[in-house]
């Protein structure tokens, strides 16, 4: 499995529709929000066998609008190897 960071933003008007939304989900307490900040997006890391199947925490209704970006850890060996 890979990991992935999903990203999903909304705005200020949608915010409470987006909550309840995730909630509905079950995901709620995976994600971690902006909105408190003014930043209305909720992000979330997720192990999953696609980015497709990554992107199934987030309600059908704001899937438009949200990101999936696999995730990989780079170690000193590792950029050692990209720059040479």
């Amino acid at each position: 499995m890979e990991r992935y960071l999903v990203i999903s933003p909304h705005t200020a008007g949608e915010c409470k529709q987006a909550l309840i939304d995730v909630m509905e989900t079950g995901y709620i307490t995976h994600f971690d929000w902006g909105c408190a900040d003014g930043d209305h997006t909720g992000w979330v890391v997720i192990e999953a066998e696609s980015p497709k199947q990554a992107m199934m925490v987030v309600p059908v209704r704001h899937r438009e609008k949200a990101r999936v970006v696999r995730l990989m850890k780079i170690g000193p060996e590792d950029v050692a190897k990209m720059h040479s």
